[in-house]
């Protein structure tokens, strides 16, 4: 693979790039020499519906829109998203807070926390990603520590996994009625698939509401359909206080993030805050956005029934697949990880399946799989095909 000269010369990246994409289209990629790629990891749960899904596709394309609309001015079609999505969202979430994406979107959360409790303390889940920015990766991983000491302080971490010990450190911490949120993904896709039982998380929104503390759900990767409900949130019966979502809302066509939050937060947040965002709700991306929206709810049932059938699908697939020992499967809807305990092993495979046409991404020992939710059976059998002759080498 070659890699263009001007983006080898002038852009940053924290990695040496792995392709040159050229086009999509539904489950694949294509590079620059035209060749095909069944696509597992879209975007990282960005192309839930797959690359260049009709509707959105439809109105991006024809949209005859303002090229900008002022932060500080109205425009309807704001309203029309915000509504849709408070529609379908957990219990309690009212407002909106326009973003460009999940790590923005992440850092208005955190505002919102603490002007509205006047807190300035942050718990969150040890080695989570929650985002780029300067707030979400101070309550990200301890390790942004090591080159960057000056993210902001009084941000602690709660080893996982979320478990009965867990609980009991996140009970101590809260009990100082000094922490502005807890921060973290019910099902996190950035720690491998991993959750708590119902009894847990549930424990823990109690734990938020005895001591006045924000509980934020970050559901920029969970969200809109990936673990087999339109949030996370759902299996556990969460009703947080503020939820942050972006990613699959436009599928991929362009940046755009949220902030959902209850009625007493936005207050408060309207009265102290400052949430303008120059590219936030872009015209163009809201329109999109409500596209999306507009077919997540009106196909709602039989998506997420397709969901559900694929699922256990590749969950059948996985246990016929030549690992040298059986493999831990977490599986939540189209949130697959299989989990080989063996980090080198895991990176050798991502890497074979690549070179075969298959990519996919790695988590600690696990090979992770973010298809589309629309994914046909036919590319969804290819891929798999793909992986096991990568396993055997």
């Amino acid at each position: 693979m070659a890699i263009p000269r001007a983006v080898r010369r002038y852009v940053v990246s924290d990695r040496e790039p792995e392709l040159q994409i050229t086009r999509s289209s539904g489950s694949h990629v294509f590079d620059e020499r035209g060749r095909r790629y069944v696509d597992f990891l879209t975007g990282w749960c960005v192309g839930n519906l797959g690359w260049g899904h009709p509707p959105l596709e439809r109105v991006a394309r024809s949209f005859r829109g303002p090229d900008y609309v002022y932060p500080g001015y109205a425009y309807e079609p704001w309203g029309e998203l915000a509504q849709l999505l408070v529609s379908v969202a957990p219990r309690g979430l009212a407002r909106c807070a326009r973003a460009t994406g999940g790590s923005e979107a992440v850092d208005i959360a955190l505002q919102a926390a603490m002007i509205h409790t006047g807190r300035r303390r942050f718990l969150s889940l040890e080695d989570s990603y929650h985002g780029n920015t300067i707030g979400a990766l101070s309550v990200g991983e301890s390790s942004y520590r090591e080159h960057m000491p000056a993210l902001l302080p009084n941000c602690a971490k709660i080893r996982t996994p979320l478990d009965e010990r867990a609980l009991e450190r996140i009970r101590k911490r809260l009990a100082r009625r000094d922490v502005a949120a807890f921060i973290f993904e019910p099902i996190s896709i950035n720690l491998g698939v991993t959750e708590p039982t119902r009894e847990i998380a549930q424990e823990i929104q109690r734990l938020c509401r005895r001591f006045g503390t924000m509980l934020i759900a970050d559901e920029v990767a969970s969200g809109f359909g990936r673990t087999g409900r339109l949030f996370a949130c759902e299996h556990f019966d969460l009703e947080p206080d503020i939820m942050t979502v972006a990613k699959a809302l436009t599928g991929g066509v362009s940046g755009i993030g949220a902030v959902l939050m209850t009625e007493d937060v936005a207050a408060s947040l309207r009265e102290h805050g400052n949430v303008y965002s120059t590219y936030g709700w872009h015209p163009r991306s809201t329109a999109v956005a409500i596209a999306t929206m507009k077919y997540l709810i009106r196909r709602r049932g039989p998506l997420l029934r397709g969901v559900e059938r694929m699922s256990e699908y590749f969950r059948e697939r996985f246990l016929q697949m030549p690992f040298d020992d059986e493999p831990e499967l977490r599986i939540r809807g189209m949130a697959l990880a299989v989990d080989i305990h063996d980090e080198a092993r895991a990176d050798a495979i991502q890497k074979r399946c690549r070179r075969n046409g298959l990519l996919l991404d790695t988590n600690d020992g696990a090979l992770l799989l973010l298809p589309a939710l629309t994914i046909a059976r036919d590319v969804a059998e290819e891929g798999l095909d793909l992986l096991v002759e990568s396993i055997a080498g």
